[in-house]
């Protein structure tokens, strides 16, 4: 099992969750076995620079979903594991995610991955769209 720095943590979580904060990404990582608050902040782009082949990370992120009628907060939880992770190290991280999710506990979509492709917004607005409900947008109706 990880040591956790469980007080920084939630308290980047709480941080994500408030709408009145301009932060809309946590970043954690591994510093050996403990899993620390790596950095937050408000650009996606910037939460996506961090992400390597080498790297084992979990990430906290609000979005705004839905369609121009209705906008709702979602947030996701993502596991990030780098295609030259070790097996060993693979390994720990669903044992590990469980102490993260202990404090991330707030999430419409949960994501792992090694692709970084799985993680460009335009793909997770489209999974957000699909549990987030209804969608009275007033574009292209689209039947898929």
């Amino acid at each position: 099992m990880a040591d956790i720095q469980k007080h920084e943590i939630h308290e980047a979580y709480l941080d994500v969750r408030n709408d009145n904060s301009p932060t809309t990404w946590a970043l954690l990582s591994y510093d050996n076995n403990a899993i620390i608050l790596n950095s937050t902040g408000s650009d996606y782009e910037e939460f996506l620079s961090n992400f390597n082949e080498q790297e084992r990370f979990f990430g906290y992120v609000r979005f705004s979903a839905g369609d121009e009628m209705s906008k709702r907060v979602k947030f996701v939880l993502i596991t990030w594991i780098g295609s030259e992770v070790g097996a060993l190290k693979k390994a720990r991280v669903s044992t590990d995610k469980a102490f993260v999710k202990s404090i991330c506990k707030s999430y419409a979509i949960e994501i792992q991955t090694s692709e970084r492709s799985e993680l460009e917004l335009d793909h997770i607005k489209k999974a957000l769209d699909k549990v987030g409900g209804a969608n009275y947008g007033v574009g292209v109706r689209d039947d898929n």
